[in-house]
């Protein structure tokens, strides 16, 4: 083979491995809140395996930061809404900020970060304007703050909102329009992120506009092809367009508002921040719908496919990677099970993540010794523990028990095992931690039974881990994002 052949077939080489890989290109949340985390080196691997090249913070957090240097994936690092009035008060401020959460970690770690999201779903109107008056600030200080570290190139700012920021009066998408009440605002934030090349970042949620009406068309929820035999949902025509699923029309609207405020929806880089389906706490949160969702939406993922009035796929980030255990439960309790991976980086259920590649579970997880603490066969026989168990769900996270969730078939003996459980494995296993007025009792033998699994929690003590102190994460900051879902169910009305 001549030099010239040679350096072609390389090139043809390169050329056909890039293809490839960026079918593969995915993101996902990692979100931080769980009492006995994963290892962050544990977790990025988890994700190289998995094929995730991207991945969003919502808060800087430092084992994090330092695991993903030199990893080769992307990080877009969040800022809490709970700096953006000190973001927002001086440049200087800023600075610091991005000198010890931005700067350090490129240069010392090589942490690839690519985006610093300013505050998270900011405009919610549950917050009641609490940061209708800092965020832009904050924005614009956090970029002077970039340009001025030498990162104005590299690092672009952006601010994840909730789909309650635009609306349609009559429920069709092409009459979407920015929220009435933060539209001159909002019309600022994008013409800023567009001058700047930075994306805008929105959050969509077909799960919550499914749970917060009984009347919702459950199958408008689902993506078509999602693996199920269903018939698929009832279309909403609007104009020439038909829409067969929430996410397309919710993403439409969102289209249609740019444009009647005089943006190019195809020029302006849109970012998906959260999207994503729970596994447990309701009725509509299980394994099965999960993967039916979540595998409709890689699919599209996989294929680059956009949308009726927005060709261009967006790029998308699964929410998320890992359950959390200390997350606030409101709006309800699955907040807590939005994982495709269970706590521990088990496979919750299978997913297809194109060229024939499966999810695949974290490797090197240590766990705490074999044992269980359950309600001992004396104490079942004449108490069900009803007391101590309530207790110990005060301190643990009991959000599996309940109508609707994974554990709800269990009887109230056993209950009251599932509750102790999760008190003695977040206290470690510690001496006194399955006593519960002597009704506890430890054992070795696994007392899980049909979908509910009682769980062995991670030994932390055997593991390198920095864990940050309890902060609302992704979308848990006071989240009651189900308010924020009837701007989601856009065109879901004409079932009526």
């Amino acid at each position: 083979m001549g030099r010239h052949d040679t350096y072609f077939f390389c090139l043809s080489i390169l050329l056909l491995h890039n293809t490839l890989t960026n079918v593969d290109a995915l993101a996902c949340n990692w979100g931080t809140q769980a009492s006995h985390p994963i290892p962050p080196n544990i977790v990025v691997k988890l994700l190289r395996d998995n094929g995730f090249n991207k991945v969003k913070l919502f808060e800087a957090d430092p084992g994090a930061l330092r695991a993903l240097g030199k990893s080769g994936i992307q990080v877009m690092v969040g800022i809490p809404n709970d700096l953006l009035a000190t973001m927002a008060s001086t440049v200087t401020a800023a600075e610091l900020w991005v000198q010890q959460n931005v700067s350090q970690y490129i240069s010392k770690y090589g942490t690839d970060i690519r985006h610093v999201a300013v505050g998270n779903e900011p405009f919610l109107k549950t917050y009641k304007d609490r940061f209708v008056h800092s965020t832009y600030p904050a924005l614009q200080n956090v970029q002077a703050a970039l340009v001025k570290a030498g990162l104005g190139r590299q690092v672009k700012v952006t601010v994840p909102l909730n789909a309650d920021v635009y609306e349609s009066g009559d429920g069709l998408p092409s009459s979407g329009d920015f929220r009435s009440d933060i539209k001159t605002l909002m019309v600022s934030i994008v013409r800023f992120l567009a001058d700047s090349v930075s994306p805008i970042t929105f959050n969509i949620y077909p799960f919550l506009s499914l749970n917060a009406d009984p009347n919702f068309p459950r199958e408008y929820a689902f993506f078509p092809g999602g693996g199920s035999a269903a018939g698929g949902a009832k279309p909403v025509v609007d104009g020439s367009i038909s829409y067969t699923n929430v996410f397309d029309a919710n993403f439409d609207t969102l289209v249609s508002a740019l444009e009647k405020n005089g943006f190019d929806a195809n020029k302006v880089e849109i970012i998906v921040g959260e999207v994503g389906w729970p596994t447990d706490g309701d009725v509509n949160a299980t394994p099965a719908m999960a993967q039916r969702f979540n595998q409709g939406l890689l699919n599209r993922i996989v294929k680059g496919q956009g949308t009726p009035r927005r060709k261009t796929a967006p790029e998308v980030y699964i929410f998320s990677l890992v359950d959390e255990d200390v997350k606030s439960v409101d709006p309800g309790k699955f907040e807590r099970h939005w994982g495709i991976f269970s706590y521990d980086g088990t496979v919750k259920y299978p997913l297809s993540l194109g060229n024939g590649r499966q999810l695949v579970p974290a490797k090197g997880v240590r766990y705490q010794a074999r044992e269980w603490c359950v309600l001992s066969p004396q104490a079942a026989a004449g108490n069900n523990g009803g007391a101590s168990a309530d207790y110990a769900c005060q301190l643990a996270d009991c959000t599996s028990l309940g109508p609707g969730s994974s554990c709800a078939a269990l009887d109230p003996a056993a209950n009251a095992s599932y509750a102790f459980n999760m008190y003695f494995q977040k206290m470690d296993h510690r001496r006194g931690s399955c006593v519960f007025d002597n009704l506890g009792f430890v054992t070795k033998i696994d007392p899980s039974r049909g979908s509910c699994r009682f769980p062995i929690e991670i030994d932390t003590s055997r593991h390198e881990t920095l864990r940050p102190p309890p902060r609302s994460s992704g979308a848990t900051e006071m989240k009651w994002r189900t308010v924020a879902a009837a701007a989601m169910a856009v065109g879901w009305a004409v079932f009526n």
